[in-house]
């Protein structure tokens, strides 16, 4: 069964995602359990997220990125206000963040250290920083 779509394609918040996305090197789009998944060979960026609350309550972050930073900077993040944990992906290390609370330049370096952390070598050494 697939899933169903839960994004809007018209959405400006997406619209500024995607461009910063598909700027590092060879980065892709494909739709992912029903939402924009940014990749090279692994997937570096989720657009949107869920939570689960202690009372069983599933919360969508519609305009959440999901990334994979490095323990010591997820730890650093978390401590932000528009963090979260999200469901599913926050065992193997992958945080969540509201992108309309970032600046373009703290969208891009999340980004840049999930696609480090991910991308194959010789594209991850493309990226500065």
């Amino acid at each position: 069964m697939a899933h169903p779509q839960m994004f809007d394609d018209d959405d400006p918040v997406l619209e500024r995602f995607r461009g910063l996305a598909l700027s590092f090197p060879e980065a892709q789009e494909k739709i992912s359990h029903g939402r924009p998944t940014f990749f090279t060979k692994k997937v570096f960026a989720y657009f949107g997220g869920a939570r689960k609350h202690v009372t069983g309550e599933i919360v969508q972050h519609p305009h959440g990125v999901l990334v994979l930073l490095d323990p010591l900077d997820a730890e650093v993040m978390l401590e932000r206000p528009d963090s979260f944990v999200p469901m599913y992906l926050s065992p193997a290390g992958w945080i969540g963040l509201e992108v309309e609370q970032l600046s373009d330049e703290e969208l891009y370096e999340v980004l840049a250290d999930s696609y480090r952390n991910t991308a194959p070598a010789r594209l991850a050494k493309l990226i500065k920083g």
